[in-house]
């Protein structure tokens, strides 16, 4: 099913609601528009990296008659956007980004702009299943019963989901934002960003059982030292509403870009030092063949700060730049996918897309969207953040096939039948990435937000790690976009 991404979703409450944390309207203008006004003067600007923040920066300057060079160490574009292939033909999995919110607008507008088909991601679904504490059962005789789950939850908190509970304890903060739109993230920040998740559902007045189940059932159990204004931030602002998927795999939106840029990147490029003068940046890099330079007259950095932190800065950031590349804080995820000879979840289950949650160390399974044209499928059998993550990382690849079968073994009796290959990727283990997506530590937003959007000289920055959409495309797209303009717009 195709899906028109600019046509609002409507349900038994109208149209969903929009992200609180909106673009600018000349941010998300510019897959039409382009940067306004054409610069008297061409600027050579080399880009460290062919991720998405990398590619519109390079694509929105190319525009607007700028000549951009783009660095890649690896042999492909995308970053952590990454499809694997190696599977059935027509068969495929995400590594890395695998959805889009439908309030993720600037996102939807380049798929517009190149094009791309777009499809429901099934988020939820009533007959997903849920195993935890050894039992098994359906999505849906969870929500009914929460109680059955086990959880030692207070008494005033029997018989409420984990998602019931999570609404009451924020729904003064959307009245605040409903009220005072994108303006009330001042007030949310000053006020919770000291708080880590599991500090602030503690002052909510929550017992250490609703904490466990809400970890658990929400895939956070992680990630509860984490900054409770990331998972806010998310909520609040509708980016698990109304998910979308590029048909045919989410690379489809870097390769589109390259398809406008090809002739602009060199593959095989590994950054190693960055120089800069007053008149112009000089990028040192290697390949297979030996060691070269590229100087423009501004750069775009776009390594993640836990890669740049491995790069020589021949002229020195300023004291607070450094301390945000040391200290920006970086989740692991980890995924285990399986391909299967039949979709037994469908026949036999009838799961037609979404999620089963455990406690199991494999944490979460994902269901592909059903292919009518094959009975063949990919199962994203272990999905796993943070700590969870780490110790799938720590294992080699054959061991985390072994140990996911055994787990989704558990859920589903028949895997090994079904069973044929399988394959994985950690961000921590991977050196180009060190780790799957920026996410605060409690009160890094407050301290170390400014530092890490401020350019250095003639080095501007971006990725999502320089949004507030982290671990989002829309991140990586809006800071590129803001990184192009401040260089489209600097004097020579």
């Amino acid at each position: 099913m195709t899906v028109d991404p600019y046509e609002p979703p409507t349900g038994k409450n109208g149209p969903a609601p929009l992200d609180t944390t909106p673009v600018p309207d000349e941010v998300l203008a510019t897959p039409a528009d382009g940067l306004e006004g054409r610069s008297p003067t061409r600027k050579r600007v080399v880009v460290l990296g062919a991720g998405l923040a990398g590619l519109v920066a390079a694509f929105e300057l190319e525009r607007q008659g700028h000549d951009p060079i783009v660095l890649e160490a690896q042999n492909r574009v995308g970053g952590r956007i990454y499809t694997l292939r190696s599977f059935a033909p027509g068969l495929y999995a995400e590594a890395g980004g695998m959805r889009i919110p439908r309030a993720h607008d600037l996102t939807l507008e380049y798929c517009r702009l190149f094009d791309l088909e777009l499809r429901p991601f099934l988020m939820g679904n009533p007959q997903g299943l849920v195993h935890v504490g050894g039992v098994r059962m359906r999505a849906a005789e969870a929500d009914a019963d929460p109680d059955r789950l086990g959880f030692p939850v207070a008494e005033h908190e029997r018989g409420k989901t984990a998602a019931a509970l999570w609404e009451e304890a924020i729904v003064d903060l959307r009245v605040l934002l409903q009220r005072e739109g994108p303006a009330g993230w001042d007030a949310i920040v000053s006020r919770y960003d000291q708080y880590s998740l599991q500090e602030f559902l503690d002052l909510r007045g929550w017992s250490q059982g609703a904490i466990e189940m809400y970890g658990v059932m929400n895939f956070v159990e992680s990630d509860l030292h984490n900054s409770c204004v990331e998972v806010l931030r998310e909520d609040l602002g509708e980016a698990y509403v109304d998910m979308q998927e590029i048909a045919g795999g989410m690379d489809a939106l870097p390769n589109a870009f390259y398809g406008r840029l090809q002739d602009r990147i060199r593959f095989g490029a590994e950054v190693l030092a960055v120089d800069q003068d007053d008149d112009a940046v000089t990028v040192h890099f290697k390949t297979e063949s030996g060691r070269f330079a590229e100087r423009g007259d501004f750069a775009v950095c776009t390594l993640p700060f836990s890669v740049l932190r491995t790069i020589e800065i021949l002229r020195p950031f300023s004291h607070e730049k450094e301390k945000a590349i040391r200290q920006l804080n970086y989740a692991a995820s980890t995924k285990v996918v399986f391909q299967v000879r039949n979709r037994r979840w469908e026949t036999e289950d009838g799961i037609l897309g979404g999620a089963t949650t455990t406690d199991l160390p494999i944490r979460r399974m994902n269901y592909p969207t059903p292919d009518p044209t094959t009975r063949r499928g990919v199962l994203l059998a272990s999905y796993t953040w943070s700590q969870d993550a780490l110790r799938w990382g720590s294992m080699d690849e054959e061991s985390r096939l072994e140990q996911a079968l055994d787990d989704v073994a558990k859920i589903h009796p028949w895997i090994r039948e079904e069973y044929e290959v399988g394959a994985s990727h950690a961000w921590y283990s991977d050196r180009f990435a060190a780790g799957a997506f920026a996410l605060f530590d409690p009160g890094q937003q407050s301290s170390l937000q400014d530092a890490i959007l401020a350019p250095e000289g003639r080095v501007h920055f971006a990725g999502e790690h320089c949004s507030l959409y982290h671990a989002w495309i829309q991140g990586s797209l809006e800071s590129g976009i803001r990184a192009a303009r401040e260089i489209h717009e600097a004097p020579a």
